[in-house]
């Protein structure tokens, strides 16, 4: 019992500083700018600049179906699949866009980059785009997110949304923050382009 008790010890002092570490490499992380606008109790209303972003397209109709195959393929681009063989820092989020008809899964370039002077894929399926300046509206959840939560925070954020008089256009977007081994102190969230004057 003894032996055991320190062995469970000592694999949760390691799990503990492994976790801290990852938690500080994420608070590193660039994350793509934003102002926000308007809090409230439940979500908030954003402007975001126009962006640099890394994109794929799929058929894949499912967060799980989507994640997997689209961060290999983002993955590779930004450490080295490029013309240059350059190595490009990971930012946060990672966008996704899942639908019944055309999904995405994005990757936002670091701020000193922009479609000028990031190196040409060598994967022609990873696609280099600026997105428009746009407002959103975006509620937040934690854990790990699943295509079940992402439904729920969608309907839950359109339902708040519709109840407030606020427009919104196109789809729901997945935000994630955190890489798959973080086990506490994740962040996703839900966003919806939004008419705001």
């Amino acid at each position: 019992m003894k032996t055991f008790l320190i062995g469970a010890s000592v694999i949760f002092v390691i799990v503990f500083i492994f976790q801290s570490f990852i938690m500080a490499s994420v608070n590193k992380t660039e994350e793509q700018k934003y102002t926000v606008i308007q809090k409230d109790q439940n979500f908030e209303i954003r402007f975001y600049p126009s962006a640099t972003l890394a994109t794929i397209k799929s058929d894949a109709k499912t967060y799980k179906d989507l994640s997997g195959p689209g961060f290999g393929k983002l993955a590779g681009y930004i450490f080295g699949g490029n013309e240059d063989k350059t190595q490009i820092a990971m930012t946060s989020p990672v966008q996704m866009n899942i639908n019944d008809t055309l999904s995405t899964m994005s990757f936002v370039m670091p701020s000193s980059y922009n479609q000028a002077n990031l190196p040409k894929p060598n994967n022609p399926d990873v696609i280099l785009n600026e997105t428009a300046d746009e407002y959103v509206a975006t509620i937040q959840f934690g854990g790990y997110a699943s295509d079940k939560e992402l439904k729920f925070y969608s309907e839950k954020l359109q339902n708040i949304l519709k109840e407030k008089g606020i427009k919104t256009y196109g789809n729901t977007k997945y935000l994630g923050y955190n890489p798959p081994f973080q086990l506490v102190g994740r962040r996703n969230e839900i966003i919806i382009s939004i008419e705001w004057k």
